[in-house]
C-alpha cells in the first residue's frame, strides 16, 4: 500500500523546456541591448561557459543548476562587468520562465485526490531550493507539499542512493510504501525503483525507453497523464 507519493518538479509538474526557451531568448535580447552581442554570439558564449563550469564542478553537484553561477562565469570569461548584470539577467530569466510556464494538466487535481485518500506528498528534485519553492507556489502545488528534498540539500544528484534515502526518511514510511513520479527514465523511475520504491515514469509524449533499457515491470509504472496516477497508485498492493 502506497502511503507517500514523491514528485519531481521540472518537466513533471510543469514544462521546463517551454519556460527555459523563453527565458533564454530574453537573455539574448538583454545581451544585445547591454553588450551589443548578436544572439548567435551570446548563445555560443553561454554554451562554452556552461561546459567549462560543468567540467569544473562535475555533474553530481547541485551548484551546476545555479543560474547565478552560470551567469557569473559567463560574464567573467567574456570580460563583462558582473554588476549589475548578473542579478538583472538572473531575474529576467527566472521571471520569464515563471511567466511563460504553467502546471501540467491535471497535476494539482491529482495531488488533491491523493491528499483526500490520506496519501502524503513530497518533492524530490535536482535543483537549488529557493527557486523550486517559487515554482511550487507559482503553479499552485504548495498547499499539498509536506516535505521536500533538493539535490542542494542532499549533497548529491538523483539517482544517487543518498538522495533517495533522504526522500524515504522524510516520508517516514518504508521505501516500498513510497511511489516516485518523474519524467527522467533513469534518474526518477529507475533510481527510485532501484532503492525499493515504486518508480513511475511520467511520459506524456509516449517516448520509447532508451535503447537497451527494460520496459516498466514490477514496481515500475508508466503514466501518460496525471489522470492515470491515482488509479495506478490504488492498484499497488
Amino acid at each position: 500500500m502506497i502511503k507517500e507519493v514523491i514528485f519531481d518538479i521540472d518537466n513533471t509538474l510543469y514544462n521546463y523546456e517551454t519556460g527555459h526557451r523563453e527565458g533564454t531568448a530574453r537573455l539574448c535580447r538583454y545581451a544585445q541591448e547591454a553588450f551589443g552581442a548578436e544572439p548567435e554570439e551570446f548563445m555560443e558564449r553561454l554554451k562554452r561557459s556552461n561546459q567549462e563550469l560543468t567540467e569544473r564542478l562535475g555533474r553530481n553537484n547541485a551548484a551546476i543548476h545555479s543560474r547565478s553561477l552560470r551567469l557569473q562565469n559567463l560574464l567573467e570569461v567574456w570580460g563583462k562587468p558582473l554588476f549589475p548584470h548578473v542579478q538583472r539577467m538572473y531575474d529576467l530569466y527566472w521571471n520569464t520562465l515563471l511567466e511563460k510556464s504553467g502546471p501540467e494538466p491535471g497535476a494539482a487535481a491529482c495531488m488533491e485526490k491523493l491528499q483526500e485518500l490520506g496519501i502524503s506528498i513530497g518533492i524530490g528534485t535536482d535543483m537549488t531550493a529557493a527557486m523550486q519553492y517559487k515554482k511550487l507556489e507559482r503553479f499552485g502545488f504548495a498547499p499539498f507539499i509536506t516535505h521536500m528534498v533538493t539535490s542542494q540539500e542532499a549533497g548529491v544528484e538523483k539517482p544517487h542512493p543518498d538522495f533517495m534515502a533522504l526522500c524515504v526518511r522524510k516520508a517516514g514510511v518504508k521505501a516500498e510504501e513510497c511511489a516516485f513520479v518523474g519524467d527522467h527514465f533513469y534518474k526518477d523511475a529507475c533510481g527510485s525503483r532501484d532503492f525499493g520504491m515504486h518508480g513511475i515514469w511520467y511520459n506524456p509524449e509516449g517516448k520509447e525507453p532508451p535503447e537497451g533499457a527494460e520496459r516498466p515491470t514490477q514496481r515500475f509504472g508508466e503514466i501518460r497523464c496525471f489522470d492515470e496516477l491515482v488509479p495506478y497508485i490504488q492498484s499497488i498492493h
